[in-house]
């Protein structure tokens, strides 16, 4: 991630209170580095304190392309001179509303007030803001005995999410399953909507792939496998090194089309496609390397994975299968696709036990989904416009289950499972969604104002 870190100050306290700077100054970079810390990139700039200073400043973030604005109010800063470029940047803009220091009870010295009265500036800027129409997240505290700043990064990998889906390149092999109404969107109207390009993945483009790759490949990637993954022992060597070649075929399309997500119709594999099989464990390597997923021809849903993946890594393509209405839990699985990043178990190679395809029996690499704490998020098309709906939930671990032979993870939503389902389907939920663990609910709500979407939450 990459912001841009903007203090913004009054001209008036660089004529009166010239001392004030070498504090704030050094105030400034400890933020800048706590936010290095965590990995985040930060583009600096000097005290903004003119109308002319925030436009340079922001003109630079945009060349630098920051993933969003970060505000830093070093005291109180008078909103018209920063307003333009802040509603009129594309940048989404986050505030770290915070000062240095603590405590201001009676005993605090005076001299204080100077450096901590940023506060105010604050509601001013954030005011115009909203009468200006511009979107914005804002966390306060202090930003050692908080989680300001964590919650400044969550929001960051929101923004983040929200402005790649802008020009996402998704590829389709074998179309959308026929008869599934629920993702089926225009295209054309993702591109219009979201900037989001399908591009069908023809058998010739998959056929070329296929014959770049080499036996030695296959070889090298089936020695990796081994390291990898459990096998059970009805793997047929033979058969598998055809699965391989099928997943090497699909990373090849990735890397030659540049792709950032794809889709895959298992019912059109084989001869229509130019797959010679179907590619499971490649599409859960693909997720695990950031690339969008999700089954069947959803391009929908396959974008927003792929969005979602450049914010949280963690991200993983779900489907509900089946209710456990006595515990509260739901049963998430598909047929042979998870990220290999939120696994519980070494993934175990078994061949189908049932060939749902065209082609020859694929292998999945099925594996357990570990526990933790994320949202539940689902894209579906409304009447009128597209919608989110999102969900706190948990992941439960199981010590032991008998579905070895499945993808699988049990989630635990805030509500009953009952009024989970009546919520999802009041709301027009697909049946295809997104888990992403380690992300907060308030997060995702902002990536949703981001994208101009509504957004509805079910709480407990």
């Amino acid at each position: 991630m990459k912001i841009g870190l903007l203090p913004l100050y009054v001209k008036l306290y660089d004529e009166v209170l010239p001392q004030m700077r070498e504090r704030l100054e050094g105030f400034y970079e400890e933020i800048a580095a706590l936010f290095e810390e965590r990995n985040v990139q930060v583009v600096r700039a000097p005290f903004c304190r003119l109308k002319a200073e925030f436009g340079q400043t922001i003109q630079e973030f945009e060349v630098q392309n920051v993933d969003a604005v970060v505000t830093l109010h070093m005291a109180y800063s008078p909103s018209l001179e920063s307003i333009d470029a802040l509603a009129e940047t594309p940048l989404p803009i986050v505030v770290l509303d915070t000062t240095q220091t603590l405590e201001f009870t009676g005993e605090q010295n005076p001299d204080e007030i100077s450096y901590c009265h940023g506060i105010h500036g604050v509601m001013d800027m954030c005011s115009m803001l909203t009468r200006r129409g511009k979107d914005y997240a804002i966390a306060a505290g202090h930003y050692l005995e908080s989680d300001c700043v964590e919650r400044v990064c969550g929001y960051v990998r929101a923004a983040k999410a929200a402005r790649s889906l802008q020009g996402i390149r998704v590829g389709l092999v074998g179309g959308a399953f026929e008869g599934m109404g629920d993702f089926t969107v225009p295209y054309e109207e993702l591109a219009q909507r979201f900037g989001i390009q399908v591009l069908p993945q023809s058998r010739e483009i998959l056929s070329a792939c296929r014959d770049t790759v080499t036996d030695a490949q296959v070889e090298a990637e089936l020695v990796q496998h081994k390291e990898q993954f459990d096998f059970d022992s009805g793997v047929d060597l033979e058969e598998y090194r055809q699965s391989v070649r099928a997943c090497l075929t699909l990373r090849n399309c990735l890397e030659k089309e540049k792709l950032d997500a794809f889709s895959v119709n298992f019912t059109q594999v084989g001869e229509p496609s130019g797959l010679d099989t179907m590619p499971f464990i490649e599409c859960c390597k693909a997720m695990k390397r950031g690339i969008g997923y999700a089954g069947e021809g959803d391009a929908l849903t396959a974008a927003f994975v792929g969005a979602l993946l450049r914010g949280w890594s963690d991200t993983n393509f779900v489907e509900i299968f089946c209710p456990d209405w006595k515990n509260n839990l739901l049963f998430l699985s598909h047929m042979g696709e998870v990220n290999y990043r939120v696994t519980a178990t070494k993934p175990q190679v078994c061949r189908a036990g049932v060939n749902y395809t065209p082609g020859p029996y694929p292998y999945m690499g099925y594996t357990r989904m570990k526990a933790g704490q994320g949202v539940y998020v689902n894209i579906s098309r409304g009447q009128e416009d597209y919608k989110l709906t999102l969900a706190s939930a948990e992941m439960i671990e199981q010590a032991q289950d008998n579905f070895t032979a499945s993808m699988r993870g049990w989630m635990k939503p805030q509500v009953t499972t009952a009024r989970f389902l009546e919520a999802l389907s009041e709301n027009g939920a697909t049946h295809h969604s997104i888990f992403v663990y380690g992300a907060k609910l308030e997060e995702l709500v902002y990536f949703g104002r981001l994208l101009g979407l509504e957004t509805v939450v079910i709480e407990g």
